[in-house]
């Protein structure tokens, strides 16, 4: 089983990390304190069930608006 978070840059720095289809989010200000509180909120979610993820994925996510001039 693979998990997949979405992450994205949080508005006050740093970033938010989801799990979609699991009640499962954490956040974090630097990448490295991402990773460790990812693996500590997947492991706190599937601890009492019989299924664990063998594989983590982030997938950062980031949103950009570019104008357009009229031409």
């Amino acid at each position: 089983m693979e998990l997949i978070f979405e992450v994205r840059d949080a508005e006050e720095g740093g970033y938010v990390a989801r799990a979609p289809g699991h009640a499962i989010f954490t956040e974090a200000e630097t990448w490295d304190e991402l990773r460790a509180n990812v693996l500590e909120a997947m492991s706190l979610h599937f601890e009492d069930g019989p299924v664990h993820p063998r594989l983590v994925q982030l997938h950062y996510v980031k949103d950009e608006l570019i104008p357009v001039e009229a031409a």
